[in-house]
């Protein structure tokens, strides 16, 4: 017997049963389809963490102030006050691989406008953050470095505070009260979306920071320092040389640990994607599980098959068949059950990632390299569970077999 003979008796032999091929074929089916919609979702957060990694900016290091001592515990990241103006104005002027930088000082705070109010986080910045960002304006102009030397009251809005306040019209020009301090809106700026952290990036109004520092919070370090490189190549250099000039500055002996913290955007990304990567490979794992349920599905039918032709399969060997035309009969049917399955679990995982991000919102990204791994391994999974009821048939005495009742 040819191969194609072959594939037609096991086609042929799959067509009797539909009904018990088809729920042979279904924990395949669910198990291709899991392991598909699970690693979509997993890749389309690796590719949402990546765009709102890349939305921060282009060659963005983050400067944080570093953590405290307070009755012998250690307060995290950020406790310190150990970021200055002067520190700033250093970093711009002594550091030739930075291109630009700009502070950031954060508070929260009841926005009013006539009848409408809303509760939205001010961020104070100086011109540079909207250049290091990349986040150009629909509306009006930014306030400008002479704004920040004069701590105007003056500031830029985001798009969500926009909707809220002013719905649907102009602000331009309009007088809005940040912690009952009248500001003149100059701006409002292209919407964002969403961040890494799934926050609003538009739910935001930026000020001059001495505004924010000297009339919303009463104090003169900073927050963050956001600093960009003058190119991708320059990143390495240009966090030495801030991490130098601020050891200089704060007076930290060689011995000491720093007082702050330099981040590069390629830490950051590093750090989310691993997460993430590690998210699909579980997602990915647990769906796993149904492949092989599956394939013992396969493999407890196939035994069944063999018990019941057994007398089919004496006949054939009597005629003349060999085992290996036996073994891949049965190889085959249990392949092409695997595969079969296999491809309908491929169109349900497409249509089951694309129902998930419509309900849950949440972004999901179907690969050719997933759909592809996960059709091989349906076939792999065919031939491992196929093989031993496909041998125990191959190796069926003839004549026993036709005396077989």
């Amino acid at each position: 017997m040819n191969i194609i003979n072959i594939l037609k008796v096991a086609m042929r032999s799959l067509g009797r049963n539909k009904l018990r091929s088809f729920l042979t074929m279904l924990g395949i089916i669910i198990g291709v389809g899991a392991v598909i919609a699970m690693m979509a979702v997993g890749e389309g957060a690796q590719y949402s963490i990546q765009q709102q990694i890349a939305s921060l900016g282009t060659n963005v290091l983050l400067i944080f102030p570093g953590s405290t001592n307070q009755g012998g515990i250690r307060i995290g990241l950020g406790s310190r006050t150990s970021l200055t103006p002067g520190d700033l104005e250093a970093i711009q002027t002594q550091c030739p691989s930075v291109a630009a930088a700009t502070a950031q000082v954060r508070t929260g705070a009841q926005i009013v406008f006539g009848e409408q109010n809303w509760g939205t986080s001010v961020l104070g910045a100086n011109p540079s953050y909207f250049t290091i960002r990349s986040w150009p304006l629909s509306l009006g102009q930014y306030f400008t470095d002479a704004d920040v030397r004069g701590a105007t009251k003056v500031c830029v809005l985001g798009q969500t505070v926009v909707d809220n306040l002013f719905q649907g019209g102009n602000p331009v020009g309009a007088t809005i009260r940040i912690k009952k301090m009248p500001f003149k809106v100059v701006g409002v700026l292209e919407p964002k979306g969403q961040s890494a952290q799934g926050s609003d990036q538009d739910d935001i109004i930026i000020a001059p920071y001495t505004t924010v520092q000297k009339k919303l919070m009463g104090v003169t370090f900073l927050g963050i320092i956001m600093v960009s490189a003058v190119s991708d190549q320059a990143m390495v250099d240009a966090q030495n040389q801030i991490t130098e000039l601020l050891r200089v500055r704060h007076k930290i002996q060689p011995w000491e640990d720093n007082d702050f913290t330099v981040r590069s955007q390629t830490e950051i990304a590093n750090t989310a994607q691993a997460t993430t990567q590690v998210l699909t490979i579980l997602l990915a794992s647990i769906a796993s599980i149904s492949l092989l349920v599956g394939g013992i599905g396969i493999m407890n039918i196939m035994l069944v098959s063999v018990t019941e032709r057994t007398r089919e399969i004496g006949i054939r060997m009597s005629i003349g068949a060999r085992s290996r035309d036996i073994l891949y009969q049965f190889l085959i049917e249990a392949v092409v059950l695997s595969m079969a399955g296999g491809a309908l679990g491929v169109l349900i995982g497409i249509v089951s990632s694309d129902i998930i991000s419509a309900l849950a919102n949440w972004p999901t990204l179907v690969s050719p390299v997933s759909v592809g791994l996960a059709f091989l391994f349906a076939a792999a999974v065919g031939i491992f569970f196929g093989f031993y009821p496909a041998r125990k048939a191959a190796i069926l005495n003839p004549i026993d077999a036709l005396r077989y009742e």
